[in-house]
């Protein structure tokens, strides 16, 4: 339960809030991986790095493109 938790939070991390999001699906990707599902869980954290660092660049791009 908590990697697909994860996924989804890695996925809302790139439109809303990757800094929210971003550490919590990583977290919850680790989670999932320690308690038994392990690649899943590892493709989960990996999942949550790449979302959180994918919103932020989305984020700055769309700001500088704003101003």
């Amino acid at each position: 339960m908590c990697t697909i938790l994860a996924f989804v939070f890695a996925a809302v991390a790139i439109l809303f809030a990757p800094i929210i999001f971003g550490p919590a699906a990583i977290v919850l990707g680790l989670v999932g991986g320690y308690l038994g599902d392990r690649p899943l869980g590892w493709y989960a954290a990996a999942a949550g790095v790449l979302g959180g660092a994918l919103g932020f660049v989305l984020g700055a791009i769309v700001l500088n493109a704003a101003s």
